[in-house]
């Protein structure tokens, strides 16, 4: 077994997350589920996300068309704060010429 995995069936027991709402996310394509022989595993960096996506869903009610919906802005937003680092740092490029 890979250690950067975490054995779903646990995870679920300790965070009290229903293992369907985990099938529900792998669905959408929100995470990414690895079985091997009998056992279910999500990556250790995809931790963060289905923590975000449970609080999310239990304590703020939020679907999974709403979760997706809320992934897709947040990667969009990534790409859009990466694209303005790049601008500002070509924009710093030509006003040091001048």
């Amino acid at each position: 077994m890979q250690s950067d995995l975490i054995i779903i069936s646990e995870y679920c027991d300790k965070s009290h997350i229903e293992p369907s709402f985990i099938s529900l996310l792998e669905d959408d394509g929100l995470i990414e589920v690895t079985r091997i022989e009998d056992e279910q595993y999500i990556p250790m960096s995809q931790l963060s996300d289905l923590e975000q996506y449970a609080r999310l869903y239990y304590d703020l009610s939020i679907n999974i068309a709403g979760l997706d919906a809320i992934h897709h802005l947040l990667k969009r937003m990534k790409h859009l704060q990466h694209e303005i680092r790049l601008l500002q740092n070509e924009l710093r490029f030509y006003r040091d010429i001048e």
